[in-house]
């Protein structure tokens, strides 16, 4: 999606800027990082709606989509009030002021911006005027904001101090989408020349009351309000969700967990072969029940009066066998290799919530957000920080995770979270045993709206490894596989419901045992006295009717 497609391709402005940078008459900003990308196409394809603004265009990405058009009276309404707001000096000042910033803009943005220094210092001045009058309605001081905050009747469906229209929703949706971003230095210097040395300190203050309303995870602390310390609002949003380095350091937290080398090392041999001698243990179960299973089979195929059932179970026996020789046990080369590689294209390997809980495994509502999960296997407690879900986290999250994605330089640690969730989050069941925990804040109208949410997400993510969440899902599997309830089920599942030829077995045992029973009461007499007994009763009733 080209920027502004409408307009055509302008040659001699191409080559003049050009030609200007190559003289070094403008600075190309090598040191500063793109902050501002398009959605990877994978990851659109998934669902656009939520990478894909529906409301309003902020920056140059979508400004010229005839489906945003409607929005521009608004955006030039907040401009003219922006304008009041401006001591001692008009709006083209602010535009000239952005006509300076041209080069620093646009070494935000990943895509070449085919747009003059002028349309795009006055897109931004608009923009900017609209995004701080919308930000306002979060501050939560002062009384000079207060008088910002008032809006006129036509804006308040958009920009509601009270945030209860479905509208307002909207376009809280679009202002954290990633492709609709606006450079933070923008806000701070527009903020600067309305309320002077006070501009930082009035945005910060709308930064944390947006923090509050918007952040889906809660309890993460209070967020580091200084502006000049993030790219854009996106970027404020994901480094005070998921701050630098707060589960990075798993790699040495198993060593400073109090044992050495030595000890993990011997650790690890005895899990391995416990878990070697409980597989050969099963496995030799399960080959003495199959043997079983057929003796009973070809015995009760050998009698005269079941002998047309003989060639079904011959072929039932038969396919158990081919079946078992032909299926290949996974040899630990393999397991070595999936560590190594990432997880499973579709969901990650991670019993759900209920069969968790199942097991005994207690779910914590935790303070400190992603950093916080962990899984204490002495207790059987999952700590899993909580989460609030409504009609902005998906587009929230999604956003957040391309964005995570896009910068490159950091671990994908939202990403693994989502794949978390949506490894424990298969239906409404599990949506509600976390919801009644108060891990889930369930701001929507049911659990199966919940649990479609986390499902569908697996499927927008790149899947990844992080150490410390890939340390809590290991022991998670150690410690379910492991629970005697948990293994007898599925024992119980596979080996005897499962099984079509025990099934058989069963039926045909309990009818040789009848037929026996039957002939067994013939040979001794058992069947003839019971039966001269009703036939006594019954004449003793004759005789009591005649008489």
């Amino acid at each position: 999606m080209a920027t502004c497609s409408g307009h055509p391709f302008d040659e001699t402005q191409w080559i003049i800027r050009i030609r200007r940078i190559l003289d070094e008459e403008i600075e190309l900003y090598d040191d500063q990082p793109i902050s501002i990308f398009d959605v990877l196409k994978p990851l659109m394809c998934t669902k656009p709606e939520a990478y894909v603004p529906q409301l309003v265009a902020l920056g140059p990405y979508h400004h010229c989509r005839e489906g945003l058009r409607d929005m521009e009276m608004y955006k030039l309404s907040a401009a003219k009030r922006a304008q009041s707001h401006l001591p001692s000096m008009n709006f083209q000042q602010l535009v000239d002021v952005f006509a300076t910033l041209e080069d620093l803009i646009r070494s935000h943005y990943h895509r070449h911006l085919n747009l003059t220094n002028e349309t795009l210092a006055w897109m931004m001045a608009i923009d900017v005027s609209f995004l701080l009058e919308f930000l306002q309605t979060f501050s939560q001081t002062s009384n000079k904001q207060r008088r910002l905050q008032r809006m006129p009747s036509r804006m308040s469906h958009l920009v509601d101090p009270s945030r209860r229209t479905s509208t307002h929703s909207m376009l809280l949706r679009d202002i954290v989408m990633l492709e609709n971003q606006i450079p933070m230095f923008l806000l701070v210097k527009a903020m600067e020349m309305r309320c002077l040395s006070a501009g930082r300190d009035v945005l910060g203050s709308m930064l944390s009351g947006f923090f509050q309303e918007v952040s889906t995870l809660k309890g993460v602390g209070s967020p580091c309000t200084d502006a000049t310390r993030h790219a854009h609002l996106l970027d404020f949003l994901y480094s005070n969700m998921v701050p630098c380095g707060c589960v990075e350091e798993s790699d040495g937290a198993v060593d400073e967990a109090g044992d050495g080398p030595h000890d993990q090392a011997q650790r690890s041999t005895l899990s391995s072969v416990a878990e070697l001698v409980v597989k050969r243990g099963l496995n030799l179960a399960s080959r003495v029940t199959d043997f079983v299973v057929r003796i009973l089979l070809k015995f009760v195929a050998s009698l005269p009066c079941l002998s047309m059932l003989r060639q079904p179970i011959e072929q039932m026996t038969s396919q158990r066998i081919i079946t078992q020789r032909g299926a290949p046990e996974p040899s630990s080369g393999s397991d070595v290799q999936s560590k190594n590689t990432s997880p499973l294209l579709e969901e990650i390997a991670v019993p759900s919530v209920a069969e968790l809980a199942y097991a005994g495994v207690t779910f914590i509502p935790a303070v400190g957000g992603v950093s916080a999960i962990e899984f204490c296997a002495r207790t059987a407690t999952l700590h899993l920080p909580v989460i609030s879900v409504d009609m902005t986290t998906e587009v929230t999250l999604r956003n957040l995770v391309a964005y995570e994605a896009s910068v490159g330089s950091r671990a994908l640690v939202l990403a693994r979270y989502v794949e978390l969730m949506n490894g424990i989050i298969d239906t409404d069941e599990d949506a509600r045993l976390l919801r009644e925990r108060g891990v889930i804040l369930n701001h929507l109208k049911s659990d199966q709206e919940v649990a479609e949410l986390w499902n569908g997400m697996t499927r927008s993510v790149r899947l990844t490894r992080v150490p410390a969440l890939d340390r809590v899902i290991d022991e998670l599997n150690r410690y379910h596989g492991s629970c005697w309830k948990v293994r007898v089920r599925a024992f119980v599942r596979a080996r005897l419901l499962g099984s079509r030829d025990l099934v058989a077995c069963a039926v045909m045992l309990f009818l040789f045992l009848f037929v026996a029973l039957q002939a067994f009461c013939i040979s001794h007499g058992c069947l003839l006295s019971w039966y001269g007994m009703g036939m006594a009763r019954r004449k003793d009733a004759c005789h009591i009717l005649k008489s």
